[in-house]
């Protein structure tokens, strides 16, 4: 499709009624319609089921069990080095690189704000000023639930409404302030190296994003902003466990703050990514 029509195709159709639309049939237990819609994906994108802990793809209650699948336990080993900050998901770089004043590169042409990314707050954005950010696609295909880079204690979760833009390299280099913009959940963890953030970026029928603390997020019920604080819960959670999942889609962007951590120099833009391995390692 013409990269113009596909864009402006992204403006002209309902975001959010397609999306739920779609969550509906993936939570079908009607085998005709699961299994069609499973036997398909498989096909289509090549899904290796020999990595997931249950290999047959027709055993899943529904399409977002599969698509939520676990693997078996020894699929991704998590780097245990005390200095190693590892991959939060399987997928590929989208971009990576040093938070600039106050703002994230997304494509050629387009950056947008740390504060608009993390729900509008100022005082939050600012403990980021300088540092680093990494932004991590999944397609369709990976392993869809994200993992801690970096062990931390949950600090607070900010569940933002927004838009249900696609996301492919054809709407990073198109899309003003793409990730900034889509329906998202900040999740902000304290570490031993300063503030950590793990943003999950929903995306055009991603029907739902859930974390191991709070269960379903997303979709939103209202569309204000929400913040929740977690002062008291002790909710830690240690590097490579898993913090969030999607149902279909999407993006995570893990944010460090000046100085704190550096990326390995073998991640660029496009360079795939298997959570678990090394990804970067904190400042001595």
């Amino acid at each position: 499709m013409n990269p113009k029509l596909f864009i402006g195709f992204q403006y002209l159709v309902p975001q959010h009624a397609l999306s739920r639309a779609a969550g509906w049939l993936a939570n079908s237990e009607t085998p005709f319609i699961k299994n069609t819609f499973i036997k398909w994906f498989v096909k289509r994108y090549q899904v290796d089921m020999s990595l997931a802990a249950q290999e047959n793809p027709l055993e899943y209650k529904h399409f977002n069990d599969f698509f939520t699948r676990a693997l078996k336990p020894d699929a991704r080993p998590i780097d245990t080095r005390e200095t190693s900050i590892v991959c939060p998901a399987d997928g590929a770089i989208s971009q990576l690189g040093k938070i600039v004043n106050g703002r994230v590169f997304q494509a050629k042409g387009q950056d947008y704000s740390t504060a608009e990314l993390l729900g509008g707050d100022e005082q939050l954005a600012a403990e980021f000023n300088e540092g680093e950010f990494a932004t991590v696609y999944l397609s369709p295909r990976d392993y869809h639930r994200v993992h801690m880079p970096y062990g931390g204690k949950l600090r607070s979760m900010v569940s933002v409404p927004g838009d249900l833009f696609s996301v492919n390299t054809v709407t990073a280099e198109n899309v003003p302030r793409l990730f900034s913009r889509n329906e998202r959940l900040v999740a902000i963890f304290d570490t031993d190296i300063g503030p950590m953030a793990v943003v999950l970026v929903g995306a055009m029928i991603v029907a739902g994003i859930e974390t191991v603390w709070d269960g379903a997020v997303a979709p939103f019920a209202s569309r204000e902003i929400a913040t929740s604080h977690y002062p008291y819960q002790n909710i830690q959670l240690e590097k490579g466990a898993e913090m969030g999942r999607f149902k279909l889609g999407s993006t995570a962007i893990i944010l460090f703050a000046k100085g704190k951590m550096q990326w390995d120099d073998k991640y660029q833009a496009g360079t795939p990514t298997k959570m678990g391995e090394v990804m970067g390692t904190k400042s001595v």
